[in-house]
């Protein structure tokens, strides 16, 4: 289960960093934004962050310790 949360969270990572960059092309490194288009500020803001978040948990849920099924030494 942890596994496939990893999975889907680093998809929603590549997802982001991909729309970032595809945001920075398109707006030439936002020096060409429409009239009323502020939201790419907006964007080029938000993005790298949930970018950076999902990645994060990505790479917790993957590396995160498995519980041990078999009992301590001290509780036999």
């Amino acid at each position: 289960m942890r596994r496939a949360l990893a999975l889907i969270t680093g998809c929603f990572s590549a997802f982001f960093i991909f729309y970032t960059i595809r945001l920075l092309v398109v707006t030439s490194f936002l020096t060409r934004i429409r009239a009323g288009g502020g939201g790419a500020f907006v964007g080029a803001v938000v993005f790298p962050i949930l970018a950076l978040c999902f990645g994060w948990i990505a790479v917790r849920a993957w590396r995160r310790p498995r519980a041990s099924l078999t009992p301590l030494a001290d509780e036999r």
